[in-house]
């Protein structure tokens, strides 16, 4: 029987919800980790009168994790989150709040521990063309690929300082989250997906910016040095919804780390079991 669930990308869909209360109350894993853009859209939420965002996480959300709670008892699982681009930071106050009554637990830029291994959160990702600029920072220098939108523009629901809009990175941020910690046992828990990886493909290949091709591999730089560089056990990914499709592959191999993504492009679930202790074992079903 698997030991985890990881589920990424449900952007507020409640039927996807559904089948993943049901997944859980049937198999019963030991961890569930959900990986971003779990909420409806914060821009529409903002733009036009929202009657499905309203209050998403304690009208469904919150609700959903306690009638589990409260159907399988010591069976729950250890649910672990961060929250994604599409995400407003607006909401984390609702995801805290939750988290103090046990609902489930914030990871986001924190380490978290499941008996040996350790579990980390990181949900910013690399700038891209949207307008919501919460969970966005510059990933390894203040370069912005073509057609994309600098984190010190755009709109934001929560304000930050000038400085850390400017300087603040993601190759600085994941130094200072691990610190010198022995990544063996590390199953890192990001939005973003590596760059040039099967995960992070999109459908720019063979367009061009003024007269520039694009490269179709939209991940981060930072995450994919930060992979190769202190090889923890698994990595999870999300963000890239068109990745698996177009790259033929949900998950990849970069030295001895195992990298799995959840985003899906069509209507289902896409629910990824992994066992830790055997990671090569890892499935993924469209439910």
């Amino acid at each position: 029987m698997p030991k985890c669930f990881f589920v990424s990308d449900l952007h507020g869909q409640l039927d996807r919800y559904e089948k993943l209360f049901l997944a859980i109350a049937e198999e019963r894993p030991e961890m569930v980790l959900l990986g971003g853009d779990l909420l409806p859209s914060a821009l529409t939420s903002h733009s036009v009168v929202d009657t499905i965002h309203q209050d998403f996480i304690n009208d469904f959300l919150v609700i959903g994790f306690a009638k589990l709670r409260q159907l399988m008892v010591d069976a729950y699982p250890r649910i672990m989150l961060i929250l994604g681009n599409d995400d407003g930071r607006f909401d984390e106050a609702s995801i805290l709040d939750a988290a103090t009554h046990g609902i489930w637990e914030y990871v986001h830029d924190r380490r978290l521990q499941l008996g040996i291994y350790s579990i980390y959160g990181y949900a910013y990702v690399p700038p891209t063309p949207f307008i919501l600029k919460d969970w966005e920072r510059y990933d390894i220098s203040r370069y912005v690929d073509p057609g994309c939108i600098s984190p010190e523009e755009g709109w934001r629901s929560r304000p930050v300082s000038e400085y850390e809009k400017k300087y603040a990175t993601i190759k600085d941020n994941l130094e200072l989250l691990v610190n010198d910690d022995n990544l063996e046992r590390a199953i890192f828990l990001f939005h973003a997906p590596p760059h040039n990886t099967n995960l992070d493909l999109s459908p720019l290949a063979r367009q061009n910016y003024d007269n520039a091709p694009l490269d179709p591999h939209i991940g981060s730089i930072a995450i994919r040095n930060f992979i190769e560089t202190r090889q923890p056990l698994v990595t999870l990914h999300g963000h890239i919804h068109e990745s698996a499709r177009l790259s033929g592959g949900w998950q990849d191999r970069i030295g001895r780390t195992y990298s799995f993504t959840a985003a899906h492009d069509g209507p289902e679930l896409a629910l990824i079991r992994f066992d830790p202790e055997y990671p090569e074992q890892a499935t993924r079903e469209l439910i």
